[in-house]
Parts: C-alpha cells; sequence; structure tokens
C-alpha cells in the first residue's frame, strides 16, 4: 500500500503518483495486481478509488487477491477491480512480458 520502504507517509503518496501515471503511458499496463495490504487501495474508504476507477475505465484491469481481502476481512469491501486467486496472479506474472514493480 505504499511505494518503497522508509517514510511510509511519502510511500503512499508515491505510490498514488504512480498509479495516476499510469493512466498518460503509452502503452497503458494490461493489469494492476493488488496483494497484501495492497488490496486496501480497491476498497472503500481508499483515497485512490478514484484514480483506480479511471484505470479501470481506460482498459486497465485492477485485480484484487482473493486470499488477502480474505485475510484482512475486506471482501465484503471491495469497491473497484476484481478478486482472483494465486493461480492467476502466478499465471499473469509468469506470462508477462514485462513487470513493473513500484
Amino acid at each position: 500500500d505504499t511505494m518503497g520502504t522508509g517514510d511510509n507517509e511519502l510511500g503512499a503518496l508515491l505510490l498514488r503518483s504512480f498509479l495516476k501515471t499510469q493512466a498518460q503511458l503509452d502503452p497503458r499496463p494490461d493489469a494492476i495486481i493488488f496483494y497484501n495490504s495492497g488490496v486496501t487501495l480497491c476498497c472503500e474508504g481508499s483515497p485512490l478509488l478514484d484514480d483506480l476507477r479511471a484505470l479501470e475505465g481506460a482498459g486497465v484491469e485492477i485485480i484484487a487477491c482473493g486470499t488477502c481481502l480474505n485475510y484482512f476481512e475486506l471482501v465484503e469491501r471491495l469497491a473497484v477491480g476484481r478478486v482472483t486467486d494465486m493461480l492467476e496472479i502466478a499465471g499473469r506474472l509468469a506470462g508477462a512480458g514485462s513487470i513493473v514493480r513500484p
């Protein structure tokens, strides 16, 4: 739910900027996969919901790990994207031409 290590407040600002920038890339990413505490960014109350919805509207798949949502008890609070499992996550990562990690 942050970008980089160190100051978490700065990391949150960097991640928001990173996600906003994705809509401006050509080509845009096919998908953004959220796992671990990153799934919180796809849930009600996230300050990034508008940004993620804009990316989704631009054709970028927003994908959230179901195991992670269950772990944090957030399944019912998912507000953008869809739920997936580790089989799809592993398959998408293995088959990707390139992977960008913030």
